[in-house]
């Protein structure tokens, strides 16, 4: 059976991730560890403690996912997974493709933090509070939501983010815009068109600052091929070759996460099963909407860890 490793995005936080990971495996606890020291932060104190919107900020949230997805990842390869061996590729939901890239060797484990704190920042810094946004559009094709968005753009920026499958898509942009374009596809049809609460418009045009801080990090630490291929975001395509990765991950900044198209790509491509690694079950749950064909599994407990070891083991 072919398997892909999945690894979830920001939205999968709670307070409370990966303690039970550290209490139960020392391999995990070392990964919160090493974190905690590349960031000069006690991250996981807020991670297991809170408070709640502390864990939510960008700059903290993205470092604090991968934390708790290479913590699983680390007590799966001490039981004796080898990535190669058993996984035919792996993904990551916008900051979860850092984490697959440092779950394949890419990156180490403290270059990862230190550039996802960096993204964090910067994506935050790229746009002032308040003149951006996003908003979920629930129950309308990709098309015509693509089309409210040049519709309300006039000028602005207005885009799609995330196609995340199963009639999820969410918009990005000047707030402006994106407010009408939430109206437009309420009028088009759609089920829901909320406006998040998020502090600043990801994946879209507007975030090139954010792209180009991201270019100079990438450069300045050692990119290695990864163990497996890794599908990218924005090209959904599998790539190893360092210098792509480097360009998709700085691309992936201010462009759309195709999530449907990839789990699309993966069934097309004899995958069978994906484990979606780390807090929440996001992805799993995206994942069975896009096709019901394809099994998907969250692995994010020392009971989950388990039972995938018997299985892939």
């Amino acid at each position: 059976m072919s398997v892909a490793f999945t690894f979830p995005g920001q939205g999968s936080q709670a307070v409370g991730m990966g303690r039970d990971l550290a209490e139960a495996f020392p391999e995990a606890r070392a990964v919160f560890e090493e974190i905690d020291d590349a960031l000069s932060q006690k991250l996981s104190r807020i991670m297991w403690e809170g408070p709640e919107d502390e864990l939510t900020l960008t700059a903290n949230a993205q470092p604090a996912l991968m934390a708790v997805s290479m913590a699983v990842m680390r007590v799966m390869e001490k039981g004796g997974l080898n990535l190669k061996d058993k996984v035919a590729y792996v993904a990551g939901h916008s900051l979860g493709e850092y984490s697959a890239l440092c779950a394949a060797g890419t990156f180490t484990l403290a270059d990862t933090a230190r550039l996802l704190r960096i993204r964090g920042n910067a994506m935050q810094a790229a746009v002032p509070v308040g003149k951006g946004a996003m908003a979920a559009i629930i129950g309308l094709e990709a098309g015509d939501v693509e089309e409210a968005c040049n519709s309300a753009g006039k000028g602005s920026v207005c885009q799609i983010a995330n196609d995340n499958g199963g009639g999820q898509l969410v918009i990005s942009g000047a707030k402006p815009a994106v407010e009408e374009a939430a109206r437009i596809c309420t009028e088009k049809g759609a089920k829901r068109a909320l406006m998040l609460p998020v502090s600043a418009p990801f994946h879209s045009e507007l975030m090139a600052p954010a792209a180009d801080a991201m270019r100079e990090a990438l450069g300045e630490v050692n990119v290695s091929a990864p163990a497996v291929p890794v599908v990218a975001n924005v090209t959904v395509a599998p790539v190893t070759d360092p210098a792509e990765i480097v360009d998709r991950l700085v691309e992936q900044v201010t462009g759309r996460v195709r999530w449907r198209e990839t789990v699309g790509w993966f069934g097309e491509n004899g995958v069978e099963k994906l484990y979606e690694i780390g807090s929440g079950k996001v992805l799993s749950g995206l994942a069975r909407r896009i096709n019901r064909d394809l099994a998907a599994v969250p692995v994010n407990t020392p009971d989950d860890i388990d039972a995938v070891m018997k299985e892939l083991l």
